[in-house]
């Protein structure tokens, strides 16, 4: 799309023509380069004093806010992922106390099964020697 020449050819006209043609150009200009809505006209310049300041303010008083904001939140999540990643160990700790437990355990159970068979066995040869 090409953008419509800026350069006129004006006739002969008195000062004020000429300062009217001129002031309507750049208007056109700021509409051409600003998109609508970002730059306030003229009127609205004059009628909105402080402002721009007080708006300045609020945009930087809102970002510092949404900073602190996301760095609170990102200290919240590392605490948490911590004490999840505490909470993995301790578990696992829990599990290899239990499962060493189990291993002596049936041992234990192993040892027994075999002083139990060495009973019987004794007991039967006794009760056939008599």
């Amino acid at each position: 799309m090409e953008r419509p020449s800026l350069e006129f050819n004006l006739p002969d006209t008195h000062e004020e023509g000429k300062l009217y043609v001129v002031d309507s150009l750049n208007n056109l200009n700021k509409l051409n380069v600003c998109p609508a809505g970002s730059q306030p006209s003229v009127g609205e310049e004059e009628n909105t004093g402080g402002t721009g300041e007080s708006m300045a303010r609020s945009n930087t008083r809102n970002q510092c806010l949404f900073f602190i904001a996301f760095i609170l939140t990102l200290i919240i999540s590392l605490a948490l992922v911590s004490f999840v990643i505490f909470l993995i160990f301790q578990t696992r700790n829990e599990v290899d106390q239990i499962s060493s437990r189990l291993l002596s355990e049936k041992k234990n159970i192993e040892e027994l099964k075999k002083l139990n068979n060495i009973i019987l066995k004794h007991l039967n040869e006794s009760r056939m020697n008599e």
